[in-house]
Order: C-alpha cells, then structure tokens, then sequence
C-alpha cells in the first residue's frame, strides 16, 4: 500500500482528475451541443484513447520532474518527496518510458494517421519537451514557465484539432461553426495565461532550492518584486479580459454565465492580486498558488454553463 500511494503521489493523482475533467467538460458540455446528431460513432473511442494519452503523457512528465528534481526537493518540499525515498531511481526512470510510451501508441491507435499524423508527432512532442523541461528549461529564464503553459493549453486544443483534419480545421468545418473555434481558443487562452501566473508564482515559491543549485528562475534573475510586477500585469490583463467577456455576453442575455463567473473566476482573481502585493514568505506564495489552482478549476467547471446555451 505503501507504494501504491508513493506512486499515486509521483504521478500527481489530483492534477490528472483535473486534466481529465477539463476534456471530460469540454468534450460533452462544448463539443456535444454545439453538434448534436453530425457526432461520428467512432468519436467517443477516439476521445477515451485521447484522454488516457493525455493522463499517461503528464504522468510520466511528473516522473520525469522528479527524478530530476531530487537534489532541488530536498530543500523545497522534503517532506513530499517520493523518488529515492520510497521508490527508486532506476523504477522512475522505468515508469517514466512505460508511461510515455503508452501515451504515444494511445494517440496513434486514437487518430487515423494519414490524416491526423501530425497531432501524433505534437504528443511524441509532448514527451519531448517535458523530458527536457525537466533537465533544462525549468532551470532557465521563462522558457519553462512557457513550455508548462503551452502544455496546459495543449490539454484542450488537442481535442479541439481531433475533430478536423489539419486542412478542414481552417476551411468549412470552422467556417459552419465559428463558435467551436472561439471557445476551444478561449478556453486555451485562459489556461495559457493563468498556467503563467502560477508558474511564475512558484518559481518565487520554490526560490531557496533553485538558487542554492544554480537556476536561473525569474525571481533569482529579476527579483522578487519584479516578478510580482510581472504576475500583476498577468493578472489585470486576465480580468480585463474576462470582464469584457461578460459585457459581451449579456447581450445574449447569458446571466447564469455573468452569475458563475464574477464570484467564481473574476473576484478570486482580484483578490489574488491584492494579496500578492503582501506575499513574503514561502508559505505566502504556497497559499498563493493554492488559490490560483482553484481558480483554474473554477474556469474549466464554467465550461457546464454552455451546456444551457449551445
């Protein structure tokens, strides 16, 4: 049992669910309505095969980040480390190929590849990149915050791009259902951005591991109050955005949506920027990331409300 929980606890059992439920939601509260009786038969398999590709291919990139990270976790987060302490180096690495590898053969049984070939070099991609996430870039100057967010998007827009062959995904499909493209975009975006601002929220967070072993994070490189001043402007951009957002849906009189998201998205969000101002601490900036996770949960579960309008 032991192990089973340490391997649970490697592979980030909770932000798997959430993976999953963001494509779970945006498969049958966006994708559904909006094509009612023009859905496949075989689009269901292939959705299932996709988002177990999806899980495999993030777990094994937890792995990975691990392994890598002993050394830095040691100083971080001793307490929760699991690689070298319950389960062995050489078995991470081990988990680490079986996991990828499943998740790649995954997306090649879940896509025709003579059509959708390129869908499965951005998930062998994926793996790539996560590899060297891990050993390179999360040391670096914003390119692993870029990379991290890039792949939280990539968690909707690889459903989004199922759908279509590369060449329809620009022609008539969208053209038939221009509100299909904005939402998956939509969505994307705001997964992109917040991705950002917790990334950069834990670089501060994880600041005396990385500087005792030589990265180059944001606050190391900018400083701390730079990278605030950097998280702000996220931020204020996020809700402006948002706010717009509910103008323009109250001209369709969306009100359950206005309803959901100022309390659950808009007011979470302004209060993560007034208490990033008085954030210090590395316990400040954990609780600041705790909030910025909920609030990445309430934007995807908002997905439920185009359920009632598509």
């Amino acid at each position: 049992m032991r192990l089973i929980a340490a391997f649970l606890k490697m592979i980030r059992l909770p932000n798997l669910f959430f993976m999953a439920l963001t494509q779970v939601l945006f498969q049958f509260c966006i994708y559904y309505p909006l094509y009612d009786g023009h859905i496949p038969d075989s689009d269901l398999r292939r959705f299932i095969l996709l988002v177990f590709a999806s899980l495999f291919i993030a777990a094994a990139g937890y792995v990975i980040n691990d392994y890598f990270d002993i050394n830095i976790d040691e100083v971080n987060k001793p307490k929760k480390m699991v690689v070298d302490k319950v389960i062995h180096r050489r078995w991470a690495i081990a988990w680490h190929f079986m996991l990828s590898t499943s998740g790649v053969l995954l997306t090649f049984f879940a896509l025709p590849f003579m059509k959708q070939w390129y869908l499965i070099l951005a998930n062998i991609g994926c793996v790539v990149l996560l590899w060297f996430y891990s050993t390179n870039f999360k040391r670096s100057l914003l390119s692993g915050n870029i990379v991290i967010s890039l792949l939280t998007a990539w968690t909707i827009l690889i459903i989004f791009f199922s759908k279509f062959n590369l060449t329809d995904a620009w022609g008539n499909s969208l053209a038939s259902q221009p509100r299909f493209f904005r939402l998956a975009f939509l969505y994307a975006g705001f997964a992109f951005i917040i991705s950002l601002i917790r990334e950069a929220i834990k670089d501060m967070e994880d600041m005396p591991g990385d500087q005792k072993y030589g990265c180059r994070t944001m606050p190391i490189v900018w400083g701390v109050n730079a990278v605030k001043m950097y998280v702000a402007v996220w931020l204020v951009v996020l809700i402006a955005i948002l706010l717009l957002l509910q103008v323009y849906v109250l001209q369709f009189k969306w009100w359950l949506a206005v309803a959901y998201s100022v309390p659950a998205i808009i007011f979470p969000l302004i209060v993560l920027l007034f208490r990033l101002r008085k954030s210090h601490t590395t316990e400040d900036f954990h609780r600041l990331s705790t909030l910025t996770k909920l609030i990445m949960f309430t934007g995807i579960v908002s997905m439920v409300i185009f359920r009632f309008y598509l």
